[in-house]
């Protein structure tokens, strides 16, 4: 793949040359195998993380589905979203890194290095925060799910809840306080539990989701301010196809001139000679 992009981003800037242009060589190699170092570590980490959700999503599913929960499953549940936040902050951190370092280019003229990097910059910064917007949901799914069961288990008792009046509940962030205000329904004691399982439950996520959301929202807005560039790529990409099939087509051209060049008898079309075949590859 990052030889296949570099073709691109070659490609692309001979075609934004004219005659008169002076290419810029690309940096030495040890400069852009230590960027390729940092751009693996980084999709390794996202890969991670999408792994990880799998995960979450599961544990989700455990937890939702026993009347309380489980401190051994809690703990795996919180193991799993440190190492999450920990990852993420790894990938956010070397992403923004490497953008203060493209921001801090003064050249008037983009080097191919230069463009592969903004090009492989903006394909896992985009990745990363459909990652992160993967999780996001999850997160919010199991909420909701939860809000839910805490209001069936309030209409078993005869007490109805609207939504509002369970977010307002939900957000005191005080379980005593919440408990307090349905004990008096004549509740009984398994399901006073299950409802402060779950209200445990959505505290902890909602600080989770509070930890998170800066760092989701310094990605977005840096994607968001690569559209350009990513909608280049994804069109490079589309356009790749094309070359590839002409270049493909031209060389069955040469390789049957040259074999026909080789026949005794053979005659010369005029505008034709053996010097003057060249093969078409694509410049744009």
């Amino acid at each position: 793949l990052l030889n296949f992009l570099l073709w691109l981003c070659m490609s692309k800037q001979k075609s934004d040359q004219t005659p008169d242009d002076v290419e810029i060589p690309v940096e030495k190699k040890e400069f852009m195998d230590e960027f390729f170092a940092q751009i693996e570590e980084i999709r390794t980490s996202i890969d991670k993380i999408d792994e990880n959700i799998g995960e979450i999503k599961r544990l989700y599913s455990v937890i939702l589905s026993a009347p309380t929960s489980d401190q051994k499953t809690q703990d795996e549940l919180e193991a799993v979203t440190n190492e999450i936040k920990k990852l993420a902050n790894n990938a956010r951190n070397k992403l923004k890194s490497i953008e203060q370092i493209l921001a801090s280019n003064t050249e008037e003229r983009v080097s191919a290095d230069i463009r592969i990097k903004k090009s492989q910059h903006a394909i896992l910064a985009k990745r990363f925060v459909e990652v992160m917007t993967k999780y996001n949901e999850a997160q919010v799914e199991f909420r909701d799910k939860s809000k839910g069961r805490i209001q069936r288990q309030l209409e078993i008792t005869g007490k109805t809840t609207t939504d509002e009046e369970l977010e307002e509940m939900l957000d005191g962030g005080n379980a005593a306080v919440f408990t307090a205000g349905i004990m008096d329904s004549g509740i009984s004691k398994q399901a006073l539990s299950e409802i402060e399982a779950r209200h445990k439950d959505i505290m902890r996520l909602e600080s989770s989701i509070k930890e998170l959301h800066d760092m989701f929202v310094d990605i977005a807005m840096l994607v968001e301010n690569q559209g350009s560039i990513i909608e280049r790529i994804e069109s490079n990409m589309d356009q790749s196809v094309g070359f590839v099939e002409r270049a493909v087509a031209d060389t069955k051209k040469a390789a049957k001139f040259q074999q026909e060049a080789r026949r005794p008898n053979l005659v010369i079309q005029p505008g034709f000679s053996r010097s003057g075949w060249k093969t078409s590859w694509p410049t744009s």
